[in-house]
């Protein structure tokens, strides 16, 4: 639902650009809205449904392409900004533990905040902490499960310290306003790329590069569910699970952007719980398994 949510937000910041701004909240921003969740829903009901096997193989190439090309594209927006990188950083720090305002006794409250959100985007960009990425990483051929488990520490470096922090050092640098104490989308991004490459340009870029990784993300979290929901219910279920799957996509689609992150976060907080413990109980295996591991590379 977030995904489909976040294209549909990139999708009207693009239509805004072009002089089409929808007024928010009326008719024709639900059109275009619901419009975006049909289309990423056909697209994802048709590898669901078994057809346009190809799709995978495009995407397996064209991912990575444009992961590359959005790095890039930040890289010389920070180059451009250089200048700035020690404030930057700076105030990445002082407004983390010391919010400029928030006062006096309500100072723990706005850490807080800050705490909450920081943990809720980056848990939901990486999925660390619950149990839903060891399904993939399940369906290797790597036999050694240390090794895989490796690749998935790689995979939360590479996706939050890299690219989450090249796209914040890229609007903070790119000194475009921002909206403290509200919910931020695609818009603040785009405003970020249009510095350098013009509004029309970046809105163009980022709903492109939203709608291609929303898309594998959805079908990744469609496989999550779909193994989830046979595990406990059998295949029968599976073709229900799928169409109910497909129909949220839209649901998503038409939410109100803070609604739909509050859903996320509600439940990815309850899929985190019993993962956690579970972790927790399995810790000794864990650094035993890993000592072992080690011990072997040495040798």
């Amino acid at each position: 639902m977030v995904q489909a949510n976040t294209v549909a937000e990139a999708f009207l910041t693009l239509a805004s650009s072009y002089g089409a701004a929808p007024k928010a909240g009326g008719q024709t921003e639900m059109l275009l809205r619901l419009a975006t969740g049909f289309v990423i829903s056909f697209a994802t009901a048709l590898v669901l449904l078994g057809g346009m096997k190809r799709i995978g193989s495009v995407a397996e190439k064209l991912v990575p392409a444009m992961s590359l090309i959005y790095i890039a594209g930040t890289l010389i927006i920070i180059f451009l900004n250089i200048g700035k990188i020690t404030d930057v950083l700076s105030l990445i720090v002082t407004s983390a533990f010391a919010p400029k305002a928030v006062l006096g006794g309500t100072l723990g409250v706005g850490i807080s905040q800050a705490l909450r959100f920081g943990i809720g985007r980056g848990v939901f960009s990486n999925e660390a902490g619950l149990g839903s990425s060891p399904i993939a990483h399940a369906a290797t051929s790597e036999e050694d499960p240390v090794k895989q488990g490796l690749f998935g520490i790689f995979e939360v470096f590479a996706d939050t310290i890299v690219m989450c922090t090249l796209t914040a050092l890229a609007v903070l640098m790119s000194g475009v306003h921002i909206p403290f104490g509200q919910s931020a989308g695609a818009e603040l991004t785009i405003s970020a790329f249009g510095t350098a490459f013009g509004g029309r340009l970046s809105a163009i870029f980022i709903a492109i590069e939203l709608a291609l990784f929303a898309v594998s993300s959805i079908l990744s979290w469609a496989l999550y569910g779909s193994r989830c929901a046979e595990y406990i219910f059998g295949t029968r279920i599976l073709t229900l699970y799928k169409a109910i799957f497909v129909v949220f996509i839209i649901i998503g689609a038409g939410l109100k952007m803070s609604l739909a992150w509050d859903i996320a976060d509600t439940l990815n907080g309850l899929m985190a719980i019993p993962n956690l413990i579970a972790i927790i109980g399995l810790s000794g295996v864990v650094a035993s398994m890993t000592k072992e591991h080690f011990d072997r590379e040495k040798k």
